[in-house]
């Protein structure tokens, strides 16, 4: 389970994120993506996820990808949401060398910063985990003109049994956002800016 931190700027899109892991990972990586862009508040949001629907749900067919309703959750997407999770499960058992790709946060973030999760990322990752997963951390971030993807260690995702189930979603999603926050430059973490060790240099690409 490969995890990497929604990194973006004006002029950077996601799409590099997974293009750029995809050509150092010696294997194929099965994405779980977006499955409409949003623009709440403004008056072209309608348009735009209606044509975002249609052509993020053409490029997942055409590279075998799987659509997840766009973060944060909204109530009418629960059903969708649902199915979506069940497609990753479902695929990652008929794949036992399964490869998946994840940006937990599920949206751009304000200056790229680090932040937690929405709800449910957690309990979602914990299903993978159950599957014997292990997690591979990427922090992506830019230094002195160059694109850096940051591979951290693998790990297994394992949380205490005796939390509540709300707890353990928030401890799994903490779990990974502080070890990707790790392989980060200390002004991208955000919300974890106590991780205060500077990761050691990453390779442009």
């Amino acid at each position: 389970m490969v995890t990497v931190n929604h990194y973006h700027r004006p002029g950077f899109g996601a799409e590099w994120l997974a293009l750029g892991i995809g050509a150092l990972v010696p294997c194929e990586i099965h994405w779980i993506m977006t499955g409409e862009w949003t623009a709440p508040g403004k008056w072209y949001e309608p348009i735009k996820g209606a044509y975002s629907r249609l052509l993020l749900k053409y490029l997942a067919r055409m590279y075998g990808y799987t659509t997840m309703p766009p973060m944060p959750p909204r109530l009418k997407d629960v059903e969708a949401r649902a199915r979506s999770v069940r497609a990753v499960l479902k695929y990652a058992r008929q794949h036992p060398d399964f490869v998946l790709g994840l940006a937990p946060e599920g949206a751009e973030q304000a200056g790229g910063k680090l932040s937690m999760p929405a709800s449910g990322v957690g309990r979602f990752a914990l299903l993978l985990a159950g599957l014997r997963a292990a997690f591979v951390p990427v922090g992506a971030y830019e230094e002195d003109g160059a694109f850096c993807l940051h591979f951290g260690p693998a790990y297994r995702l394992e949380i205490s049994p005796g939390l509540s189930a709300d707890e353990k979603d928030r401890a799994a999603a903490e779990t990974m956002m502080k070890k990707i926050a790790a392989l980060l430059p200390v002004r991208l973490r955000g919300e974890f800016t106590t991780l205060l060790t500077p990761p050691s240099p990453a390779a442009g690409i």
